[in-house]
């Protein structure tokens, strides 16, 4: 049976792009290759990579060594799409104040082509404003600028053309071309992190000016609690149930060679507390997920690490099974 048709949610992997984040080591684009191939051949479904440019920790109240850089996700992601075959990738998420809005839609749509239809299309305002003063991105008004990305980027992916002049982003007679292979654009999936992500996720079901369908947009939702995870979409015109839904979570894997991340990343990922115990107690965890209406999840695998990602593979062999 197709694993698509066993396994109760998708199971994908967050990847390690920063700075110390290989148990203590910081990741070489070799390193990243092996553990996309490893994952793809071991059944994951999809790989994704965060987009930031440099964590400030003092931001959250983390002292000592105060900043951890990136590689760039984008690139990474494109590497990505000729190395592998068949999982999804997916930026986790986007932050469209780095980028214009239109070159974002531009970046997607070869990345897509690449990978062969294989994109997932993850978007957010942003929220880290360290990065953002460090790199000259504007911080204000974050809620208004991604409502107007998303009128640029919507339009352009689903039909290859907009025209659009707002207050902070324009686009005048902007076309796609060529376009990838699959015409309609990759599904587009929104963050939601905090009180700016909630506004973000609010606004999308109504952007009347569009005047295109918002069908495709799935929801990613950072929250601590499953029952946070339904957005009140029916009081703006989306109902639930057209909703895909997907969380990020930690896995603490006991069983694998005893590594950690530096104790700054530890405590920046580890916002809710990590799922930890048996292949068989994950597997069940990852179930607990489904029943609550969750369809794909990204995972932070602690060690992560060659034999940490080895370790975890039997959980979704037990997944597979039913």
């Amino acid at each position: 049976m197709p694993k698509e048709l066993a396994r109760p949610l998708k199971v994908g992997l967050l990847l390690p792009i920063a700075e110390e984040t290989m148990a203590g080591a910081t990741p070489r684009w070799n390193d990243l290759k092996a553990i996309a191939r490893l994952a793809e051949a071991g059944g994951f479904d999809s790989l994704w990579v965060a987009d930031h440019l440099i964590m400030d920790f003092t931001a959250y109240g983390i002292p000592a060594e105060t900043r951890a850089g990136w590689w760039d996700g984008w690139s990474i992601l494109a590497a990505l799409a000729a190395v592998t075959t068949e999982v999804e990738l997916g930026t986790i998420v986007a932050c469209v104040g780095f980028r214009n809005p239109a070159l974002l839609a531009k970046m997607a749509d070869t990345i897509d082509e690449i990978s062969g239809g294989r994109l997932i299309l993850g978007l957010g305002a942003g929220y880290h404003e360290p990065e953002h003063r460090a790199f000259g991105y504007p911080f204000d008004h974050l809620v208004g600028r991604f409502e107007e990305a998303l009128q640029i980027i919507h339009p352009l992916l689903r039909k290859g053309a907009v025209d659009f002049h707002g207050k902070y982003h324009q686009a005048t007679e902007c076309e796609l071309r060529p376009r990838a292979s699959r015409s309609a654009g990759p599904p587009i999936l929104i963050g939601r992190r905090g009180r700016i992500g909630r506004e973000c996720c609010a606004s999308v079901p109504n952007m009347p000016s569009t005047g295109t369908s918002f069908g495709q947009i799935r929801w990613l939702i950072f929250c601590r609690r499953c029952k946070r995870l339904m957005p009140p979409a029916p009081r703006r015109g989306r109902d639930p149930a057209t909703l895909r839904r997907s969380v990020a979570m930690a896995v603490v894997l006991p069983a694998a060679e005893q590594q950690r991340t530096t104790e700054n990343w530890a405590r920046y990922l580890f916002r809710r507390p990590p799922a930890t115990g048996t292949v068989e107690q994950l597997a069940d965890h990852l179930r607990t997920y489904a029943q609550k209406g969750i369809d794909h999840v990204q995972l932070w695998i602690e060690p992560f690490t060659m034999s940490g990602i080895e370790a975890f593979l039997p959980v979704l062999e037990i997944l597979d099974r039913g």
